[in-house]
């Protein structure tokens, strides 16, 4: 017998034969024997309606009450969850997050998880095979007793903590897809779905652009080692045999339990970005704290950083990275600075690419780089700036080429026959 959380995002609970559905994915485990929680997200496009709501009401509302009426979409699910369980005769009972309680930061509209007691939820694992059905998104202060959300995504996080709360044997996160894939099937039809991918690989490609999971239900995977299956929720339920060693999907886990890692084990992109380039800035100590300190200040997150210092040493050009939807703010921020700064000129642009390169084994295989650049050369596309890691390599390019080179790479790396 194991002791599983399984998690449904928004289209799986869009309405109520959907509901059913995932009842039906739920009592197969149960049958299996298992102990099982469930979390689950609000009906698709409920948050987007509650969120316009608050906006239309105040465009400058009070956080606290923006969460207290967001939370309410995964009430509701988990409630009506509780409820189709139950008319299959199976022991269910919901929970929202300030009843378990998951205590959080007092950070509203993107808390994090502080601590979660899974006591109460255990005891009733043991004394009435009682199926848990969780509210994802949403907690408690410990010391004002608000409720509070973990901003968009946020079931996921609420899912693998309470799995590592309650000791788990495994996280299985239910989407509208059947898995990890080596990168956007949309885009490359030749993409491969990942049998196994591990922690850190999964937590850059879902934070270089891959949507599949939130990045930081991945970092608490990997922070408590906590195996987290990605599968499909539109699998018919009885076609699915419980007892299996691993049924179709991707599993999540430490690099330790895979056998054989590939150089590269995926490509990600994110047509979200925009460029800033602040031009001949005179080259001295302090010059970039006086740039990326007031964007900072304005929690302005920046990506990548390129600096150009010019022939005679005096000036330097320096180039980043931002979210689109941070653009605005970005630039107003840097003009309103410019006395500080000393710049002569800004110069942006917004129809920009990042493409990620992500593998474990670029730990142990050189080049890995310069191939991607060569190929990309040999397709006419320019780099704009570049950025490296232990495990990763982005570029950014034109937006219009990014298909091309997302290809491009697919093939270079063998991923086309992965």
């Amino acid at each position: 017998m194991s002791r599983l959380v399984m998690k449904f995002g928004g289209t799986s609970v869009a309405n109520i034969e959907r509901i059913r559905n995932v009842a039906r994915h739920v009592k197969r485990e149960v049958d299996a024997g298992h102990e099982v929680a469930v979390v689950v997200s609000a009906m698709a496009g409920k948050t987007n309606e509650l969120v316009a709501w608050c906006t239309e009401a105040s465009p400058m509302h009070d956080a606290r009450e923006y969460d207290a009426v967001v939370a309410s979409g995964e009430q509701v699910t988990s409630g009506l969850l509780a409820i189709v369980l139950q008319g299959m005769g199976i022991q269910a009972r919901s929970w929202q997050g300030w009843q378990i309680p998951i205590k959080t930061s007092d950070a509203h509209a993107s808390a994090r998880i502080e601590g979660i007691d899974g006591s109460e939820i255990i005891k009733r694992f043991r004394d009435r095979k009682e199926v848990a059905v969780i509210a994802g998104f949403q907690g408690i202060t410990p010391e004002t007793g608000r409720i509070t959300t973990l901003g968009r995504g946020g079931s996921d996080t609420s899912a693998v903590a309470i799995a590592a709360a309650v000791k788990a044997d495994r996280c299985d996160i239910y989407t509208d897809v059947d898995g990890v894939y080596t990168t956007d099937p949309r885009i490359v039809p030749k993409a491969k779905r990942l049998d196994k991918i591990a922690f850190e690989d999964m937590l850059e490609l879902a934070s270089q652009g891959a949507k599949v999971l939130q990045v930081r239900s991945v970092e608490l995977g990997m922070v408590h080692n906590m195996p987290i299956f990605v599968r499909s929720s539109f699998d018919k339920p009885e076609d699915i045999d419980p007892h299996a060693n691993q049924p179709p999907g991707t599993l999540i886990c430490s690099e330790e339990e895979i056998m054989e890692s590939h150089v590269v084990t995926g490509i990600a992109f994110s047509k979200d970005e925009a460029q800033i380039s602040v031009r001949q800035i005179e080259d001295k100590p302090g010059v970039a704290a006086s740039i990326f300190g007031p964007l900072a200040d304005a929690n302005i997150n920046v990506d990548m950083i390129v600096q150009n210092v010019s022939e005679d040493g005096k000036t330097t050009d320096l180039t980043f990275t931002v979210p689109a939807a941070d653009y605005t703010r970005a630039k107003d921020t840097i003009t309103a600075a410019k006395a500080k700064i000393g710049y002569a000129r800004l110069d942006t642009a917004t129809d920009v690419a990042k493409i990620s390169v992500i593998g474990s084994g670029m730990r142990s295989h050189a080049g890995v780089a310069a191939q991607a650049f060569s190929a990309l050369a040999g397709r006419n596309i320019n780099i704009r700036a570049i950025t490296t890691s232990e495990i990763k390599f982005s570029v950014l390019i034109d937006t219009a080429y990014t298909e091309l080179a997302v290809r491009t790479l697919h093939t270079l790396y063998g991923l086309d026959q992965a």
